[in-house]
């Protein structure tokens, strides 16, 4: 995943936002702002001290090497293995549903090293697997009959892509190019909640409230930000809109330049500074989806608004929302509040979000009730390298479930990284 606005020196940044923020390691000094799974702000929020149960890091000497090969080669790398158990008072299919992840990501410095206008090699290889009869991101259409993804990235899809790209820092640190295959998720309308590793689960609470077509990860395009003054930015993006993320160089070419079904994107946002921008921002995000005999999908485009403020150092109050005609999101209308607590910076992180959607009438059928969704989470943080997130949801309406007309959903969510 990428980062696609380069700000301040790490120093700053820990200094400044050291409970919700990520510094990322990058040349020059210059530290990444994008979305929280992105390589380079995984790796770097894994490296940094965290106040947990066990306040000694293991494994301190498989750290240090990584440092040391940063410093030699220019190349930054990360593990990290998670699993997640849900389960449901549903009574129209399968009330459990269990998974994991292995994921091996990693960027390598090849040009710039030392200034601020580095190029960059970026990648990420993942498998993902079921423990049970269920994988979490068909439960909630499939199971649930709920218009929504409760846990989108887990599922059965085995070994895949997710990053392969090239990223070229310019004017500074203060734009970003990126072409190859890409992760829409990393650079598109980004907050910090918007992580189901270590954040909410809900896609109604991330990357476009679920009012938005979103492409396979792994999906051949470019994209690109800059800042426009010292508070404005843009940031742009064309990709191919339908992709196989098991087998992403297949037709990935054809489709680009010859079948032209492209997934477009223009945001415009506001900071109070660059290096707010991950956690401090207001933006507005245009995006149209050209159709597809070939995926059976019709085009269609939508707006989405997304406000988040951090406060006293401790509270980050967020609303975001999203409008679709067509395109085939879950959604057509949708609108999220809630906040992010975190008593003490760099420990344990509570969330709530409240998500009102109207199901897509060109998705789904037409007349479906209006959706509810609660979640709400705790993530502990045991040791530097585990942590544990028990999530609680509350789901009205399911939209596409006959027999119940509301669900509790549990979930725990557990994350080692190396």
């Amino acid at each position: 995943m990428a980062c696609l606005i380069a700000v301040t020196s790490t120093a700053q940044a820990q200094d400044e936002t050291p409970g919700f923020a990520t510094t990322a390691r990058a040349g020059g000094g210059v530290v990444d702002f994008g979305s929280p799974n992105s390589v380079t702000n995984r790796i770097a929020e894994d490296a940094q001290a965290r106040e947990a149960l066990v306040e000694e890091r293991a494994l301190q000497p498989w750290f240090d090497w990584k440092d040391s090969l940063y410093e030699r080669t220019g190349v930054s790398i990360g593990l990290d293995y998670s699993s997640i158990f849900l389960t449901s008072n549903n009574n129209a299919g399968e009330d459990d549903a269990s998974s994991g992840i292995f994921r091996f990501y990693g960027s390598w410095e090849a040009t710039g090293r030392g200034t601020k206008n580095t190029g960059s090699l970026v990648w990420k290889v993942e498998n993902r697997h079921r423990y049970g009869s269920v994988a979490p991101s068909g439960f909630g259409i499939g199971e649930l009959g709920y218009v929504g993804l409760i846990s989108p990235p887990w599922s059965n899809q085995g070994s895949r892509w997710t990053n392969l790209y090239w990223k070229q820092k310019f004017d500074d640190g203060r734009g970003t190019i990126m072409g190859g295959y890409l992760d829409a998720t990393d650079y598109l309308d980004v907050w910090v909640g918007a992580d189901p590793w270590t954040r909410f689960t809900n896609f109604a609470f991330s990357t476009g409230s679920s009012s938005m077509f979103l492409p396979n990860d792994a999906t051949l395009g470019v994209a690109g930000a800059t800042m426009l003054s010292q508070k404005m930015y843009v940031i742009g993006s064309v990709t191919n809109a339908y992709s196989d993320s098991t087998d992403p160089i297949k037709d990935s070419f054809d489709r680009f330049f010859t079948d032209n079904e492209y997934f477009a994107t223009l945001e415009l946002g506001w900071t109070p500074s660059q290096d707010q921008l991950y956690f401090n921002n207001t933006h507005f995000t245009l995006w149209h989806v050209d159709d597809s005999p070939q995926a059976g999908a019709i085009q269609g485009w939508g707006l989405n608004f997304s406000h988040i403020q951090y406060i006293n150092d401790q509270w980050m109050p967020f609303v975001r929302g999203g409008y679709a005609d067509d395109g085939g999101s879950l959604l057509q209308k949708s609108v999220s509040i809630g906040f992010l607590y975190q008593k003490t910076p760099a420990h344990n992180l509570l969330g709530f979000g409240l998500n009102w959607g109207e199901p897509n009438e060109s998705t789904f059928a037409t007349g479906l009730d209006d959706q509810v969704t609660m979640e709400t989470f705790y993530r502990f943080q045991l040791t530097q390298q585990f942590a544990l997130t028990p999530t609680v949801e509350y789901l009205k309406n399911p939209a596409l479930n006959p027999v119940d007309d509301s669900l509790w959903v549990l979930g725990l969510r557990m994350r080692f990284a190396l």
